[in-house]
């Protein structure tokens, strides 16, 4: 059983697609990556609940 699981997002400050991995096992994650395509942070914040991920993206200045 993997817990990690892909999700596609877009990027606040460029608008590209990226994706990135989620680890479902943990129930409330924040935290910050790099866009791939501008190199500009996005801020993660993360909930898994019952097979449910729900992801809310911002830009480091909101």
């Amino acid at each position: 059983m993997s817990f990690l699981d892909e999700c596609l997002i877009d990027c606040p400050h460029c608008g590209e697609n990226i994706s990135i991995l989620i680890d479902t096992s943990v129930d409330y994650q924040d935290y910050y990556e790099d866009c791939s395509v501008c190199c500009s942070p996005i801020l993660l914040l993360i909930s898994c609940n019952d097979g449910s991920v729900d992801v809310v993206i911002k830009s480091d200045n909101e």
